[in-house]
């Protein structure tokens, strides 16, 4: 929830790292589209090969990785099985409009998907420790994630399906989004510090400037438990059981080789790369996002988000860096606040939204009509030397803490070119003076870089930094 200034235009204003108010329109340029090609839901082409869908069991002998449950030689033959379909994937991510209910979003592209895409109903995300200390193993895991990743987000089932295999080994896919759509999945992976750690894989040279160690912010209680990771991935789809299926056929895939350190559950995004859309609202009933970078908005995102060659490590061009904050909102509390101080908080009206002095949400915001503490104000660019996120963040709610209040707030994510350009100064303004402070707490916190985009059937995310 930060202000964004424009550049020559009404540029992304609330993105913070607090509840967010900010949005922005994503009409050609987004991954959210449907793909090109045959129906996902329609199951596999038969013309290019044999049908391996589950409701067409193979009369083929299982390979010895069928036999073992897992491996690339099943997700190869998923990815046979696939045929026209796989085509789909061929479509730059950049270059398509949002996808209608259901559809897929292509999966090879300059970027990862779910970054500057279209912003989806549901996230389910994940960080992992790596276990194995073999570099090799860990290059193939990489490339089974990237294969099956690539079945997933086109509403196909991973390796040889959920059933009609071999009734004695385990099947290549669980199941549980058998006959449903691929609900515009879209999964995103990074690489946590611990990746470049010294004596573990050889990549210590190879860690980016801007992939810093976040530091300890005034007002941090951070559960270590909930905290840090060597691997991410960021599921988001419409459908919360296509996204929560995506993350357990990784977590299963990789079992022995990297296991889950903590995962988030998300509903009701709280930011838009759409502007043309309706601003969503924060779980404080703020509109969150009114400013955010627009997915087709190419200028602002070769600024703020994808890193760049010349930014000191080659092989992150065309990626970016995420801070991942899990951020507790004392509900109770905010909700026996009085409107007017609610209102004088954020810098911004509660029902349409518009800032102080203004009458319409998207009115340039004059920052000196806010009160000096207000959330709008602080987070603004124009208070932070220029510093812009592109938010992605969500609302939750995990059961009570156990005193009889509500879990919930926000997970923030937030991806950019460089943090100690972006998150980090803006978070260190709002820290020591955002009055929004005495309602929330930054409770769990993660940085990672995100590698580019797979671009075609022979990439593998991560290929650019392992080759």
């Amino acid at each position: 929830m930060t202000e964004q200034k424009p550049e020559q235009r009404p540029e992304p204003e609330d993105r913070g790292t607090g509840p967010d108010t900010s949005t922005s329109p994503d009409t050609s340029t987004s991954p959210d589209t449907p793909a090109a090609g045959p129906d996902p839901s329609a199951g596999p082409d038969t013309s290019a090969g044999p049908d391996t869908s589950a409701a067409a069991p193979s009369a083929a002998a299982p390979s010895r990785r069928a036999v073992l449950g897992w491996g690339g030689a099943g997700l190869a033959l998923g990815a046979a099985a696939a045929g026209g379909a796989a085509v789909a994937f061929g479509g730059s991510p950049d270059t398509v409009p949002v996808a209608a209910a259901g559809g897929s979003v292509p999966f090879h592209g300059a970027h990862q998907a779910g970054i500057a895409s279209a912003v989806q109903d549901r996230l389910h995300f994940a960080a992992f420790d790596v276990k194995t200390k073999d570099r090799a193993e860990l290059v193939e895991l990489l490339k089974e994630w990237t294969e099956a990743a690539r079945l997933m987000t086109a509403g196909l089932p991973v390796g040889e399906g959920g059933f009609g295999g071999l009734p004695q080994a385990p099947p290549d896919d669980t199941g549980e989004a058998l006959g449903l759509k691929a609900s515009r999945l879209t999964l995103t992976v990074g690489f946590g510090p611990g990746l470049f750690a010294r004596d573990r894989f050889g990549l210590e040279g190879s860690r980016p400037a801007a992939l810093v160690d976040l530091e300890q912010f005034p007002g941090d209680n951070l559960d270590p438990a909930r905290s840090g990771g060597d691997l991410c991935v960021q599921a988001c789809a419409d459908d919360p059981q296509v996204a929560v299926h995506a993350i357990r056929q990784l977590a299963r895939i990789g079992f022995g080789r990297v296991a889950v350190r903590w995962s988030q559950l998300g509903f009701g995004k709280t930011s838009s790369t759409t502007p043309d859309e309706q601003t969503p609202r924060n779980m404080m009933g703020f509109k969150d996002g009114t400013r955010n970078i627009a997915g087709t908005d190419a200028a602002a995102l070769d600024k703020h988000v994808w890193a760049g060659a010349g930014d000191g490590s080659a092989w992150m061009a065309g990626g970016s860096y995420l801070v991942a904050r899990r951020i507790q909102m004392n509900i109770e509390t905010w909700d026996r606040t009085s409107l007017q101080e609610q209102e004088d908080i954020f810098g911004r009206d509660k029902g349409e939204g518009a800032p102080v002095g203004k009458s319409k949400e998207r009115d340039e915001p004059f920052l000196k009509a806010m009160k000096p503490e207000a959330h709008v104000r602080l987070s603004h660019p124009d208070s932070n030397a220029g510093a812009t996120l592109l938010r992605r963040g969500y609302s939750f709610t995990d059961g009570t803490d156990g005193l009889g209040r509500l879990d919930a707030g926000l997970f923030f994510l937030a991806y950019q070119r460089d943090v100690r350009t972006g998150f980090v100064p803006i978070q260190r303004n709002l820290a020591r003076h955002d009055v929004l402070n005495e309602y929330i707490q930054h409770v769990g916190s993660a940085v990672f870089a995100v590698p580019p985009g797979v671009r075609d059937k022979d990439d593998w995310w991560g290929r650019t930094l392992f080759a």
